[in-house]
């Protein structure tokens, strides 16, 4: 039997018989070997129960837990509850670690005891048909390298690839564990770690490698479409920086900045203007509100959302909007 683990990895399994064998060889072939692995299995209807008992009978450290309750948020929720370590690893049976993953994130957070979660650069594979978003996703979150650059992104997307950080177990307790609310389990919990104060870091290595394939979550899940994404920004907007807010101005108003319109209004939040630069929307009215150049921006009061859905825009609004003095989390977010 091995010794009290430093790290519980929570995976969560459902028919993943043709990555899983790959998945956990590279949790084999940690260099860091004080870590115990709690596989939830998910009412697989393939080979991945006998292959995650194989693994247990190789090797104690593995633990498989078969849960009454279906589905991926009651799967992560049953295994944060059996952790035994001060450290929480998340990985997926189809996703692949580099072998000094763990040794890395858990020598960071030795070292920095005011750091709550540290992920790591990512990699998708296999690199053939990925489809640019994805690429521009992955280029975006690995440039996410310090706890600033996190916050200031955090309601443009999902700041971490979920099955690629470690994180205190006491604090994923503190702010309720995962939580089942219609929308994607990880950023959520992110933006309540976040409001809770808790830093974030991230190591420059590649140190985990995100299989795309069809059948993954992101792609199959309503919890990971846009409208879920927007409805989750909207929930914790509400409660920081839209909190006591009636109306507002957003930046955008293009299709990305009617959705959020839309969502505005449904929470009995008002647009006050729209900020955009093309000049065949200058000038006109747009759900009642005027469409005006950012130049204006300086004669406005509401509060800002940017919304600008076209890529690489957003950075060109930060570099417009910093000649007015206005303040990043304070005075205007970006949503997108």
């Amino acid at each position: 039997m091995h010794a009290q683990p430093r790290v519980s990895i929570i995976m969560p399994v459902r028919n993943e018989e043709q990555f899983l064998p790959a998945a956990l060889a590279s949790l084999f072939q940690q260099t860091f070997s004080e870590w115990e692995l709690i596989a939830v299995d998910d009412a697989s209807s393939d080979a991945s129960p006998a292959i995650l008992a194989a693994a247990g009978h190789r090797d104690s450290r593995v633990r498989v837990l078969r849960p009454a309750d279906r589905g991926l948020v009651p799967a992560l929720a049953a295994g944060l509850a059996v952790c035994r370590a001060p450290l929480v690893a998340r990985m997926d049976g189809d996703d692949v670690c580099h072998p000094r993953r763990l040794e890395l994130q858990v020598a960071y957070l030795d070292s920095h005891p005011e750091v709550g979660l540290v992920a790591c650069n990512f990699r998708h594979f296999p690199r053939r048909r990925l489809r640019p978003g994805m690429i521009a996703y992955e280029t975006w979150q690995n440039a996410l390298d310090c706890h600033d650059s996190i916050m200031r992104d955090l309601c443009v997307e999902s700041p971490f690839v979920h099955p690629s950080i470690v994180c205190r177990r006491d604090l994923l307790e503190q702010v309720g564990g995962y939580r089942n609310c219609g929308w994607a389990e990880d950023y959520d919990l992110w933006l309540r770690l976040a409001r809770a104060g808790i830093r974030f870091a991230r190591l420059p290595e590649v140190l985990f490698f995100w299989r795309d394939h069809p059948e993954r979550a992101t792609r199959t899940m309503d919890e990971y479409s846009a409208v879920a994404f927007r409805n989750c920004k909207m929930y914790h907007l509400k409660n920081s920086f839209l909190s006591d807010v009636d109306r507002v101005v957003i930046a955008g108003a293009g299709q990305e900045g009617r959705a959020w319109q839309r969502l505005l209004r449904d929470e009995n939040i008002g647009v006050s203007a729209w900020l955009d630069v093309d000049p065949r929307k200058v000038g006109r009215n747009l759900h009642g509100a005027a469409v005006v150049h950012p130049d204006m921006i300086g004669a406005l009061e509401d509060k800002i959302l940017v919304a600008i859905g076209v890529r690489g825009a957003r950075e060109q609004f930060r570099t417009l909007i910093a000649h007015h003095g206005l303040q990043e989390g304070l005075d205007f977010i970006c949503v997108s």
